[in-house]
């Protein structure tokens, strides 16, 4: 495919900001929660949901069925919304890789503990903003926080079931 627009992207997994000019030839390798992984001039690449039109295609818009109290922040749309983000290499979603520690919801105020497959992964910065991203589109959230923690160190053993079975890992 080609670029319908100049955008920006990431590199993966260093992070970097790039620009990929209108026009450029991309293959894409992975279109999962909004986001886009792409392949430039050799280069894994990772462009923003909100650039969806420069490849053609539509941002993913959550959506949230009615539920609990409804001046309360609830829990499960939390879990869809964190569901909702994928690392960038591998085709599953960060809670079931079991980057997801420890979900605290206070009033308005979401806090969130999380850690990533590798500590030097340059794409850590670029989660954690995604995460505040998506979560702050729950109804009723004010406020998100995220720390990023490294203790204890991520293993395969943190993922789901499912995780492992389609990583081939199981």
């Amino acid at each position: 495919m080609t670029t319908h627009r100049e955008c920006e992207a990431r590199l993966v997994p260093t992070g970097d900001v790039i620009t990929i000019p209108a026009g450029a030839f991309v293959t894409l390798t992975q279109s999962l929660g909004g986001t886009f992984t792409i392949v430039i001039e050799g280069n894994m690449a990772r462009i923003a949901g909100s650039d969806a039109d420069a490849l053609g295609l539509t941002p993913e818009v959550l959506t949230f069925e009615p539920a609990g109290a409804p001046d309360e922040v609830n829990a499960d749309h939390v879990e869809q919304a964190l569901s909702s983000v994928y690392d960038p290499e591998i085709p599953v979603n960060i809670v079931e890789l079991g980057l997801i520690y420890d979900v605290a919801i206070n009033g308005a105020t979401v806090d969130i503990s999380m850690t990533l497959t590798a500590p030097g992964c340059g794409m850590g910065p670029v989660l954690v903003e995604e995460v505040k991203e998506r979560v702050a589109q729950v109804p009723n959230v004010e406020t998100v926080n995220v720390e990023l923690v490294f203790d204890p160190p991520w293993s395969r053993e943190m993922m789901s079931e499912a995780a492992q079975l389609e990583l081939g890992v199981f």
